[in-house]
């Protein structure tokens, strides 16, 4: 019968408890447990004595929430949404999301194409600030481009500020990406980002604990970043003040044995204050997809070598710019004059003041020589005495 689940139907049992037990509710699963889904859904509906660890108020309101729950119906609506239900134990499930023990969902509400399992398997979360600036949201763009052109899954949160920019970074670079929502995947939420979740639906997945219809709640949404961790492999802080949610996701992320990364922002800007603080401790500093994964790929995905810009100066030979650098700015000086500050012999200099000279650096005035404009230019473009 609609509406009744039925203790013979594991489904129904467990689309009925995303109806009564809140996301990441530890006794919930602990019930699961101990006593497996049909039994804690049959005792919800049929009355009794409370299941362990819930006071008589709180179970009589859980059993409020069962009697009005309609599972067969949840699915009907699922299904012309295009949207699936994923249990543990299915094919599609992805088996790190266990790592959450009792607080570990219920079930997910899938909207898209893709297999979950498959995709989690190279997925990095990228997670920051709403009210993020421009260069939060430049940095978050680029940071997910980067991860889908090597084949990397970017995971978001869906929400405003560095969420889309993340989501929006993958898609344009024409790669993979999931959101997670704290509310029914039939209804996108926040409302401004109606197209970009259902564009994230046509070309990735979009994915929720809570059933159709259900709406988010400030609760749901710090408690929908415990998935977001336990998802992906590692979790990048783009922008966060230091009560950001997205701090959240990476200290989950932390707890779980995920790596946990922070893009750095300016010393004075409150906005990076939680991200510097996640620094200082055991997040590892980015700054592009290469570092990242270098972090979290497999052996041998190493981030290029750092360098500075080379100088055309800095392909001289040790000899020649040891000379170069002997000579004054200003004025002419003698071969026995440089030779005593570049520490060698007047017929050496001689002999790299015309290779010197044939490259533009120097030229002879009488008996001295002296640096060209260009020379002088280069000296003021490369690093100062420290």
């Amino acid at each position: 019968m609609t509406g009744v689940a039925d203790p013979d139907d594991d489904l129904l049992s467990r689309v009925l408890l995303t109806r009564v037990v809140e996301p990441g509710d530890e006794v919930g699963g602990r019930w699961l447990r101990q006593h497996g889904v049909r039994e804690v859904a049959r005792r919800l509906r049929a009355g009794g004595q409370p299941l362990p660890g819930v006071s008589g108020r709180r179970w009589a309101g859980l059993r409020a929430r069962a009697l009005r729950a309609e599972p067969s119906r949840d699915l009907e609506v699922a299904r012309a949404a295009g949207v699936r239900f994923v249990a543990p134990g299915d094919a599609e499930w992805p088996v790190q999301l266990d790592d959450l023990g009792d607080a570990r969902p219920l079930g997910l509400w899938l909207r898209g194409r893709p297999g979950l399992r498959m995709w989690a398997l190279r997925s990095v979360a990228v997670v920051g600030a709403r009210a993020c600036t421009e260069y939060g949201a430049h940095m978050a763009a680029t940071l997910a481009a980067g991860l889908a052109e090597r084949g990397w899954v970017v995971v978001s949160g869906g929400a405003y500020g560095i969420d889309g920019a993340a989501h929006r970074g993958a898609l344009g670079a024409g790669g993979a990406t999931v959101a997670v929502l704290a509310c029914g995947v039939d209804r996108p939420y926040p409302r401004g980002h109606h197209e970009l979740i259902t564009r994230i639906a046509a070309q990735g997945l979009v994915v929720g604990e809570l059933p159709p219809g259900d709406h988010p709640t400030p609760s749901r949404f710090i408690l929908r970043n415990r998935v977001i961790a336990a998802l992906t492999r590692g979790t990048v802080v783009v922008e966060a003040a230091h009560r950001s949610g997205s701090l959240v996701t990476a200290r989950a992320a932390q707890r779980l044995g995920r790596f946990t990364m922070g893009v750095p922002g300016p010393a004075t800007s409150s906005r990076s204050a939680g991200v510097h603080e996640l620094l200082r401790g055991e997040g590892v500093l980015v700054t592009d997809a290469a570092d990242v994964v270098e972090l979290v790929g497999d052996m041998g995905e190493l981030a290029p070598a750092r360098h500075g810009p080379v100088l055309p100066r800095d392909l001289l030979e040790p000899g020649a710019r040891r000379v170069l650098a002997a000579l004054p700015a200003g004025r002419p000086a003698q071969p026995r004059e440089i030779a005593c500050d570049a520490q060698t012999t007047p017929d050496e200099v001689i002999a790299r003041l015309y290779e010197l000279r044939a490259l533009g650096y120097v030229e002879r005035h009488g008996d001295g020589w002296k640096l060209t404009r260009q020379a002088v230019m280069s000296v003021r473009a490369g690093p100062g005495p420290c």
